[in-house]
């Protein structure tokens, strides 16, 4: 199960949301300049809803009508301030997903760097090294939850539904919905159970077939390994005999073995073994 599970680990992490952005400094520009561009772009935008023309408004203020035309036609002063609107980057197509997986917990820029040149991206490491850092010390990486691990979820499955607690039992529903590949796992893994607690045997062959037909990792290949001594799986479902008795005094025997070992002879492990 936990090859099953392994095999779709990125099922596991709550989906980004499409409108989520990286961290970028959101504060509004500062300083003499700031405020010369803001002051300027309101007196011409002051003047234009007066009715003043470019030419009329250049005149008055001393100014060409290049400067006019540009503080006219930007529509917030914060564009004029050099450097303030973005420049597209290349990293901007491959923004999603590595917000995910930062989500994940994976702050290492190279692996990052790696994983999205596969799939296309042909800028430089230092880029990408530059969007990780502002994750480092930000507060956005606390925002996003971090996903099960791949053991957490394969005990969630492999567990009775009644023995888990309620947050498990929602988060794997959560995991199930957005999976149906591990959807179907749980169910196969969950009919197995029940043959094997209530003793249907009769039931081996169709799962078999049914986990086969799955193609699922693990599984389907475990359910060809039951057709080599099918017989023998059968009667252990279906008769109310057990093995479990004598693995169980094995195990002990085994223990107290350990227990012992470099400090007493066979004469004290035999005693000890059957008066226990």
């Amino acid at each position: 199960m936990e090859k099953c599970v392994a095999r779709h680990k990125s099922c596991l992490a709550e989906p980004v949301d499409p409108k989520f952005e990286p961290a970028e400094a959101a504060a509004e520009p500062t300083g003499t300049m700031a405020e010369r561009r803001r002051a300027h772009h309101a007196l011409v935008h002051e003047l234009l809803t007066q009715g003043a023309g470019f030419r009329q408004i250049a005149r008055h203020l001393g100014w060409s009508h290049r400067t006019v035309s540009k503080y006219a036609h930007a529509a917030t002063w914060q564009e004029l301030v050099v450097g303030q609107k973005p420049r597209p980057s290349l990293v901007d197509p491959f923004k999603h997903y590595l917000a995910r997986r930062i989500g994940e917990g994976c702050l290492k820029a190279s692996a990052l760097y790696r994983e999205i040149t596969e799939h296309g991206f042909s800028g430089s490491y230092a880029i990408v090294r530059k969007f990780v850092e502002q994750y480092r010390s930000g507060p956005d990486l606390t925002s996003l939850p971090r996903p099960p691990s791949v053991r957490q979820v394969t005990g969630w499955i492999c567990r009775h539904p009644d023995n888990l607690v309620g947050r498990d039992t929602e988060q794997l529903r959560k995991i199930l919905d957005r999976c149906p590949e591990l959807e179907s796992a749980v169910e196969l893994v969950r009919s197995f159970a029940d043959m094997m607690t209530h003793l249907h045997g009769e039931r081996l062959a169709a799962w078999i077939t049914a986990a086969e037909q799955a193609a699922l990792p693990g599984i389907s290949r475990f359910a060809t390994g039951l057709n080599a001594d099918i017989a023998a799986v059968t009667a252990g479902l279906s008769l109310p005999f057990s093995s479990g008795p004598v693995e169980g005094n094995v195990n002990r025997i085994k223990m107290i073995k350990r227990q012992m070992y470099g400090r007493a002879g066979f004469d004290l492990l035999r005693k000890r073994v059957l008066l226990a």
